[in-house]
This record gives C-alpha cells, sequence and structure tokens, in this order.
C-alpha cells in the first residue's frame, strides 16, 4: 500500500484508499473543473471537502500542499516515475491530468497550443472578471452606492462571452469537435455567473446564443452532473 504520511495534509485528510489520487476541493467553479475531468477521466480518486467557513483553507496542513491558499488541490501517489506529486492551480492541474490520461488534450502539438490558449483565457480572464461580478452584484460589494466597479466587471464580462461566443459559432466546443480540458475549465465559470451569482439579466446572456447552446450540452454530460457535486458539501 502507497504511504503519504510524508504529506501533511494527510493527517487532517487521511487517505482512507492511498493508492488513489486525493483531490482537496470544494463545489467552486475552479473545485469543479478538476472533479469533471476526474469523473471524464475514470481515473480512481478520493475527494476530501475543504470547508471554508471552517477555515481549512487556512490551515498549515492544506498551505503544505497550496501555499496560494485556494482551491483544488490534488496529491497523485502515481506522479511521474512512480513518485507521488502534490499539485496546486486549477489549470495545471488539467493540464497534468490530461497527459497523465493521455484524453482532453489534443495530441497534435498545435491543438495542443491552442487548447492550453484557450485554457489561459479562462484562467486570466473569465475567471477573474465573473468573480468579481459576483462580488459586486451578490455579495457585499451590491451595497455599494457607486456602480462604476460593477458596472467595469460586467463590461468585461459581456466582452469575454462575446469573444467566447464568436469561437462557439460553428463549432460543438471550443476546440471545435473535441472535447477538452478548456470546455471544462470555462462553463462551470458560465454556468456561476448566471446562477449562483444570479447575473443572467445583467450581462444580457440572451446575447450570446451560442455559449448558452454549448454549456447546455456540458451540463447534460453525466460525468459534469456528477463532477457539480463532488466533494459532496454534506
Amino acid at each position: 500500500m502507497t504511504d503519504l504520511s510524508a504529506f501533511p495534509i494527510t493527517r487532517k485528510w487521511p487517505a482512507q484508499h492511498p493508492d488513489r489520487l486525493q483531490l482537496y476541493s470544494l463545489p467552486t467553479p475552479n473545485g469543479v473543473k478538476v472533479s469533471i475531468m476526474l469523473e471524464e477521466s475514470g481515473l480512481p480518486y478520493e475527494p476530501h471537502l475543504v470547508r471554508f467557513d471552517a477555515n481549512d483553507q487556512m490551515s498549515p496542513e492544506f498551505l503544505s500542499l497550496s501555499p496560494n491558499n485556494k482551491i483544488p488541490a490534488i496529491l497523485d501517489p502515481h506522479g511521474p516515475d512512480g513518485k507521488p506529486l502534490a499539485l496546486f492551480e486549477s489549470g495545471a492541474i488539467l493540464m497534468y491530468l490530461a497527459d497523465k490520461t493521455g484524453q482532453f488534450m489534443p495530441r497534435d502539438s498545435a491543438r495542443r497550443y491552442e487548447t492550453i490558449q484557450w485554457l489561459m483565457f479562462q484562467m486570466g480572464g473569465v475567471g477573474p472578471m465573473f468573480g468579481q461580478v459576483g462580488f459586486f452584484h451578490k455579495f457585499a460589494g451590491k451595497d455599494y452606492e457607486d456602480k462604476r466597479p460593477r458596472d467595469r466587471y460586467v463590461g468585461e464580462s459581456k466582452r469575454l462571452l462575446g469573444v467566447l461566443d464568436q469561437r462557439l459559432a460553428g463549432r460543438d466546443w471550443i476546440m471545435g469537435d473535441d472535447y477538452t480540458i478548456a470546455d471544462m475549465a470555462v462553463f462551470p465559470w458560465v454556468r456561476n455567473l448566471i446562477g449562483f451569482y444570479e447575473a443572467r439579466e445583467l450581462v444580457g446572456i440572451e446575447r450570446f446564443p451560442h455559449v448558452t447552446r454549448v454549456l447546455d450540452v456540458f451540463l447534460a454530460r453525466p460525468a459534469v452532473v456528477k463532477g457539480l457535486d463532488i466533494p459532496n458539501r454534506n
């Protein structure tokens, strides 16, 4: 049996199945990217809930693996050269899992980098901008009388949705016929923007029919349905 005791995170979240990949996460848009990928790929894993309401993300054990105190993070007992590998940052984890499983990343070098390009589009644009809309529209920022900060992020989110809508015109997925980690990264954030953040009307999502079309197909995938609730909050 694999011994993961050298990793402090296992003291707070003991591995019941140490031979499986360990996932430390919460079902947020960033968190479910990885749980969806794990469900889609069929790679055996063990999920652990990192509770923000208990400040788990600031615990020494979690910080030992994810020093930026963000979810998700993974500990793979069967990493490169057969040695355990710990990783944080959802984009890096998606790329690692795609390489590890040989799935959801084009093998052709040019298309591989094109996929990474759209993954970075989510990491650098969609996630940060949609998250700010959530803060200024639904959470504490909604009480600010000055709506210029909110409107700035709403405007940028609309622009990003327009870029995505144009890309998806005439395509089944971001990379055309191929469903990839780029889709797994982008569409949980679109779902959150118009659902949990309640910004459907604010961003005028009906103006982006290709985005909503592909979002519906994405949300109907069985692995997505399951991954969106992992780790279970209960």
